[in-house]
């Protein structure tokens, strides 16, 4: 294997003369297609890097928390903790993680809805005293096992539930907050600040002014009954795209200067997700079978379509909801892929849809699209691959390990991201460069990392 040998040593394959993502992509589907035509992703480290450069230019006042279930790989985690965001954690497997990156506590924030009781005393017991909490059970518990915990209050507004059912589920109401509050009082535990419930799917700014301005009533409450409120989440909610960057900001900004002034000492701080890592990965699958699902009844003799003969196909891929596309469980829009074989432009196309492996009703990956006619073993590339997509496999319905995760940054990034903001310089060392050649089998020594 070409250019990255193993996750845990942080070896990443390093692009000098014009190689191009393409190029490695081209590579490791050319070596796939000679052994076991596994599915796997290339991931552009410089992308994450660059999306960081925007949300820093964008959204300065603001800092980031990284929301770690939304990928985990701890190649990730390594360039943000070194960029300097936080970390939001749901459970004791990723607080783990990100303190073995040695993020000091005060960065992280434990952000478990409802938390085992032994998960809140890993929390207290390492130092990790920033948590979240929506509920008088939960923050009964953490009197108990976190006693000098520091609580950001999670609130829902109203404008966020109204066209998502799910943002029901999670965070007070604006009138049970004034109740939790005085109950943290009775209890002697501590509150901090609020965090706003919004849905990673948010596409609407008026959502972030009303979660601002509920959570200025929240303030107020807590800082009447003796609170020291200093925190403010705004929540997640962030694309890649940097035209929504500008609104939210723009929206953002104004609602805190008038709520929340410079005077006031309030942090001010969001968790984007997908926003880092969706468009650094791109995950490339196979073809593993095929049906033709429509056709002229009085034309069935032969398997090539004619003018008169309009089929539909059904694609089966060697991964799918159940292993790398599991966010479409919830509901995610899986964008088209592309075709990796050459094509004429005049090709025609057909009506298809994408499934995974285990044959499954629900293994459904793209309901339609319009691809070329495949063949088995064919190519289909995925980008904006990174967000919920690295987990451990749902069922077994396969008996091929996770896609493996191919690292690359070209040199031009690799020098950026040093002279970029790097506030945690010493993480970088912790990264080994191997020189990406294409169509060689030679190993190549791991290069000493620039200092």
């Amino acid at each position: 294997m070409k250019g990255i040998t193993d996750e845990p040593q942080y070896s990443v394959g390093l692009l000098e003369g014009g190689t191009a993502l393409c190029d490695v992509i081209d590579n490791h589907i050319y070596e796939q297609t000679l052994s076991e035509k596994n599915a796997f992703f290339v991931a552009d480290l410089g992308v994450i890097m660059r999306q960081h450069v925007r949300w820093r230019t964008h959204m300065a006042q603001i800092r980031p928390y990284y929301a770690v279930r939304c990928n985990s790989s701890p190649t990730v985690i390594e360039v943000l903790a070194a960029l300097g965001t936080g970390f939001i954690c749901t459970n004791k497997s990723e607080l783990e993680l990100v303190q073995s990156h040695g993020i000091p506590s005060e960065d992280i924030i434990y952000s478990g809805v409802c938390k085992q009781v032994s998960q809140i005393k890993y929390a207290a017991k390492n130092g990790i005293d920033l948590l979240v909490c929506d509920n008088e059970a939960e923050l009964r518990k953490i009197s108990r096992c976190h006693p000098n915990a520091k609580l950001l209050l999670q609130v829902s507004t109203e404008a966020s539930s109204q066209d998502d059912e799910m943002s029901m589920t999670f965070g007070c109401s604006l009138k049970d907050c004034r109740h939790l509050l005085e109950k943290a009082k009775e209890l002697g535990v501590q509150v901090v600040g609020v965090r706003s419930h919004i849905s990673s799917s948010c596409k609407d700014d008026q959502v972030y002014i009303h979660a601002i301005s509920d959570a200025r009533c929240v303030f107020d409450m807590g800082e009447e009954i003796g609170f020291n409120m200093k925190i403010l989440d705004i929540g997640s909610g962030f694309s890649g795209s940097e035209t929504q960057l500008e609104l939210i900001n723009s929206t953002v900004m104004s609602m805190v200067d008038l709520y929340f002034p410079s005077s006031a000492g309030v942090s001010i701080i969001a968790e984007p997700g997908s926003f880092f890592v969706s468009s650094a990965f791109t995950l490339a699958v196979n073809v593993i079978s095929k049906e033709v699902v429509a056709r002229d009844r009085q034309d069935q003799s032969h398997d090539d379509p004619s003018p008169n003969d309009e089929p539909e196909f059904q694609y089966y891929m060697n991964e799918g909801v159940y292993g790398s596309f599991a966010s479409k469980l919830s509901e995610t829009l899986i964008a088209a892929p592309s075709v990796h074989k050459n094509t004429a432009l005049n090709a025609p196309v057909f009506g298809s849809s994408l499934w995974g492996p285990s044959g499954d009703d629900l293994d459904q990956v793209v309901e339609h699209c319009l691809l070329p006619e495949l063949n088995i073993g064919d190519w289909l590339m995925f980008t904006q691959a990174g967000a919920y997509s690295l987990g451990q496999p749902l069922c077994t319905a396969t008996d091929s390990p996770s896609p493996p995760v191919y690292y690359v940054i070209s040199s031009r990034d690799w020098f950026e991201m040093q002279d970029t903001g790097v506030t945690h310089e010493a993480t970088l060392k912790n990264f080994s460069l191997v020189p990406y050649f294409l169509n060689s089998c030679q190993t190549e020594a791991a290069l000493s990392v620039p200092a």
